[in-house]
């Protein structure tokens, strides 16, 4: 297959309009700074965010490259089906349970990072420990992001996937380094439906409503949980759910919005939207499933056999839709991704520049520091995601792992700091403690790290190590408690003088 040249070209044009808007957004950025504070415009947009962008851009930083690539890889997979798309309607509730609960106390003390609570309640020096596993989570998902844009590129252009990746992360970080999130705002655009009629009509797919209960080309892709994987079925859902609520993404939108009644309104409705743009993609998924591929220039063996599942949804798009139409896809996925990797990006550096830079390294740094600090920061950590993404063999395994660590060691310790003040450092690090060890004993078959820990049910499928029981949520609720338990007997030993008063930090 040669380079597709009208592709290339209309990809080009693309991310040419993208670095437009991100010096236009640069430009309003300056205009609106006139009596406001640089930082917080760069980092919430100087909490002037209007529920209509607010809106789009919240939907859209979730709905990134990884979760349209993601959803119709498992939706294709003969061992997954829809049973196990479970993204949507967790993160519909993640959002939903954001607005409700973490809105107000996060809005009432005008704070600009989700680190900042953890900081006032367990000190500077314990903030940047738990900085470390939001950083790692925002610099998987970018990497995972970069990598499912590099798979479409390759698929559809016919170009490699490492240049892919290269061009994908340098306009990224080009645009977010130059608008802050007024860049991030005005880029995030997604439309796919315009593929599904030319996939579900091509001659070489059956019904996808007769596969999706019957044996065809594969199994049927509506699948099924058997009693076994319950329990990890489980653990994902509370994952994804939980685990998707302390992310300085998420809290870029409501802190960025005018009032607190449309933070939580955009909350809500973006909700709604993560789990309506998920369509496109589940329709996809069915396709690939309800195909014979030996009718398509793709021939056989299929892409399952070829260990291509990752690329389902470009390779639906390149050899089921017209020309036109797959490139006009890969524009609907670069905007995804992009809309995705850029919150990721700001995230990472808003994070460094304000709860590191400022508050640790240099305290008496001023307004253009912190915001160049911001944007060395970005760049690096941009590069780094971008290494990463070079070595990615499964979209769905990078994305799902970027947030354990955030899960596991993260939520507890913001629902402590938000709504249990009364505990102090000592809980926050044993719990920080507790919960690292548990994960990491619990091992990573996608790492191929074989676990230390054997919960119950764990079983030994090809040489590989499964957890079946809910060990994720199971870490969450330990550390948790932990962290309550440690701070109650701390501050009774203070109380009653049993450790000195020099130690109560």
């Amino acid at each position: 297959m040669a380079l597709n040249i009208p592709g290339l070209v209309s990809l080009s044009v693309f991310f040419t309009l993208t670095l437009t808007t991100g010096i236009w957004a640069s430009w309003k950025s300056r205009k609106d700074q006139q009596n406001r504070n640089p930082t917080e415009m760069a980092m919430v947009g100087g909490r002037n965010i209007n529920v209509f962008i607010g809106l789009f851009t919240a939907t859209a930083t979730w709905v990134g490259g990884a979760y349209i690539n993601s959803i119709a890889e498992i939706i294709y997979l003969p061992s997954k089906g829809l049973l196990w798309v479970q993204a949507p309607v967790g993160f519909a509730l993640s959002l939903v349970i954001g607005g409700f609960f973490f809105v107000n106390p996060m809005r009432a003390k005008n704070y600009m990072t989700v680190m900042d609570p953890l900081q006032e309640t367990y000190g500077n020096m314990m903030g940047t420990l738990l900085f470390i596993p939001p950083l790692l989570g925002e610099v998987f998902w970018f990497a995972a992001i970069l990598a499912s844009l590099g798979a479409t590129m390759r698929v559809i252009l016919d170009i490699g996937g490492s240049l892919a990746i290269t061009i994908s992360a340098c306009t990224v970080i080009l645009y977010t380094l130059l608008g802050g999130l007024y860049s991030v705002a005005y880029t995030d655009v997604i439309q796919m439906w315009i593929c599904i009629p030319f996939a579900l009509v091509n001659s070489a797919t059956e019904s996808i409503y007769y596969t999706a209960t019957h044996q065809s080309y594969q199994d049927p892709w509506i699948g099924k949980i058997e009693n076994q994987y319950l329990g990890r079925w489980l653990d994902d859902f509370f994952y994804l759910v939980l685990g998707s609520i302390p992310w300085q993404t998420y809290f870029q939108r409501v802190l960025s919005a005018a009032s607190t009644g449309q933070a939580r309104l955009i909350s809500y409705l973006s909700g709604l939207g993560c789990f309506a743009m998920a369509i496109p993609s589940v329709l996809i998924g069915a396709v690939a499933a309800s195909t014979d591929w030996n009718q398509t220039r793709y021939g056989l063996p299929s892409p399952f056999e070829r260990g291509e599942s990752a690329m389902i949804l470009p390779l639906v798009l390149q050899h089921l839709c017209p020309a036109y139409i797959s490139i006009t896809g890969l524009g609907a996925i670069a905007a995804a991704a992009m809309s995705s990797a850029d919150s990721a990006l700001l995230s990472t550096g808003s994070m460094f520049a304000h709860n590191i830079y400022r508050k640790i390294l240099r305290k008496k740094a001023s307004e253009t520091e912190v915001l160049w600090a911001m944007r060395t920061s970005m760049l690096v950590f941009g590069a780094g995601a971008a290494g990463l993404a070079f070595y990615s063999t499964s979209v769905y395994d990078l994305w799902f792992l970027s947030g354990e660590l955030v899960y596991a060691l993260l939520f507890p310790q913001l629902c402590c700091a938000l709504f249990a003040p009364s505990t102090n450092t000592y809980g926050s690090a044993a719990g920080f403690l507790v919960g690292l060890l548990l994960r990491l004993l619990a091992g990573e078959p996608a790492l191929s790290v074989p676990p230390i820990i054997r919960y119950p049910a764990c079983s030994l499928v090809n040489g590989t190590y499964s957890q079946l029981f809910p060990f994720k949520t199971f870490t969450v609720l330990l550390t948790l408690g932990t962290i309550l338990a440690v701070s109650h007997l701390a501050k009774a030993l203070f109380q009653r003088n049993l450790l000195p008063r020099s130690w109560d930090v």
